[in-house]
C-alpha cells in the first residue's frame, strides 16, 4: 500500500495535468479519425456483404454437391450474372419502358396532386403552413444530407464492387490478417466471433434477397389487380427499396401514390393501403419467419441505428444500418455478455452453499 502511494507520489500535479489532456487529446484524435473515414469502413462492409452472398451459395452448392470449392464458387458468381442475365431479357424492355414513361410523368403528377391538394381545404392549410414555416427546405436539407454518398453513387459502386470481389476470391487471406492481430490465446475465440458474424450476415442477407423478391412479387399483383399504369417499374422499386429498412417502403410509395392520384384520390388510397398491408406482411411474417435464428434486432434499435449512422455516412449509412448494429450486437454479446455469463456461473457453483 505504502509503495503505490510512493509511487503515484512521483507525478506532480502539473504531469498529471498533461498526462489527462494528452488521453484526451488522443480520444478526440481518435473520434475525429473515426468520423472522417467511417464512410469509407461502410463501403468496405458493403462489399463484404457481396462476399458473403457469393460465399455462401458457393457453400450450399458444395454441400449439395460434394464438388470442389472453385467449381461451386464459378457456379455462385456465373449462376447469380447469368440469373440477372436472364431476369433483364425477360422483363428488361418492358421495365425500361415504364421506368422511362414514370420519369417522364412523375413531375405532372406532382403538379396534379399539389393543385388537387390546393382545391381542398385542409390541403391549402397544410401547404401554406409547410411554406410558412420553411419545412420544405429543412426537409429538402435534411434529406439531402441523410442521401449524400461517399464519392458519389457511381464511384461507390466501384469501391463496393471491387471490394467485394476481392473478398469473395480470398477472404481467408483477410481473415487471417484480423486472427494475427489478435494475441495467441485469444485466437480460438477470434475463429468463433469470425463464424458467428459469418453466419449470421450471410443468413441476414439471404433473408433480406427472398423478402425483397417476396415484395416485388406482392405488389405487382396487388398493382396489376388496381389496373395500375407502370405497374411493373413501380414493383420494380418497391422490390429494390426494401432493401433499407423503415425509409425504403415510405420511398418506394411515393411515386405510387403520384401516379394514383393522376387517376383518382379513391384509388391512391387504395394504393396506399396495399403497400402497408406488404409491408406489414413482410415485417411480421415473411422476414421472421427466414430470419428466425438470426440475432433480433429490436425496430426502434434500427431506426435509431439509421439516424445515427446516416448522421456520419449518408445514404450507404441509412442502407447498411442494420448489418453495422447486428456486428456490434455479435460483438457485444460474444466478448462481453457470454464471458460475464461464464464467469458469474462459475461463481455461483464455488460459492454453492
Amino acid at each position: 500500500m505504502t509503495e503505490e502511494f510512493s509511487q503515484d507520489k512521483k507525478y506532480s500535479f502539473v504531469q498529471k495535468i498533461w498526462i489527462t489532456a494528452g488521453i484526451f487529446a488522443l480520444i478526440t484524435s481518435i473520434l475525429l479519425l473515426f468520423k472522417s473515414t467511417f464512410s469509407v469502413f461502410i463501403l468496405v462492409l458493403g462489399g463484404a456483404l457481396i462476399a458473403v452472398y457469393f460465399r455462401g451459395l458457393a457453400q450450399l452448392i458444395e454441400k449439395k454437391t460434394n464438388w470442389k470449392k472453385w467449381i461451386a464458387m464459378t457456379i455462385s458468381v456465373a449462376g447469380t450474372l447469368l440469373f440477372a442475365a436472364g431476369i433483364i431479357w425477360l422483363i428488361g424492355s418492358e421495365a425500361q419502358n415504364q421506368m422511362s414513361q414514370l420519369s417522364e410523368t412523375l413531375p405532372e403528377t406532382y403538379e396534379n396532386a399539389r393543385e388537387y391538394l390546393n382545391d381542398t381545404w385542409l390541403g391549402r392549410e397544410a401547404i401554406e403552413k409547410i411554406q410558412d414555416s420553411g419545412s420544405g427546405e429543412k426537409m429538402t436539407s435534411a434529406f439531402s444530407s441523410f442521401f449524400r454518398t461517399t464519392f458519389g453513387i457511381l464511384g461507390d459502386m466501384y469501391v463496393i464492387l471491387l471490394v467485394g470481389a476481392y473478398l469473395t476470391a480470398s477472404p481467408y487471406l483477410y481473415t487471417k490478417g484480423i486472427k494475427k492481430l489478435v494475441p495467441p490465446k485469444g485466437r480460438g475465440k477470434a475463429d468463433d466471433v469470425l463464424d458467428h458474424l459469418g453466419r449470421s450476415m450471410k443468413q441476414w442477407i439471404l433473408g433480406k434477397l427472398f423478402a425483397m423478391f417476396v415484395v416485388f412479387v406482392l405488389t405487382a399483383v396487388g398493382l396489376n389487380i388496381l389496373g395500375m399504369p407502370m405497374w411493373l417499374a413501380l414493383s420494380i422499386i418497391a422490390g429494390f427499396l426494401n432493401f433499407i429498412p423503415n425509409f425504403g417502403p415510405l420511398l418506394a410509395m411515393i411515386p405510387a401514390v403520384l401516379v394514383a392520384l393522376s387517376m383518382d384520390p379513391q384509388t391512391a388510397f387504395i394504393v396506399v393501403g396495399l403497400y402497408i398491408l406488404v409491408q406489414f406482411l413482410e415485417s411480421n411474417i415473411i422476414t421472421p419467419k427466414i430470419q428466425q435464428r438470426l440475432t433480433s434486432v429490436p425496430p426502434a434499435l434500427i431506426i435509431t441505428s439509421q439516424l445515427i449512422v446516416a448522421s456520419f455516412a449518408g445514404f450507404w449509412g441509412i442502407t447498411l444500418a442494420t448489418p453495422i448494429i447486428l456486428v456490434v450486437m455479435i460483438l457485444v454479446q460474444e466478448l462481453h455478455v457470454k464471458p460475464m455469463e461464464k464467469k458469474h456461473q462459475e461463481y455461483l457453483k464455488e460459492n454453492r452453499p
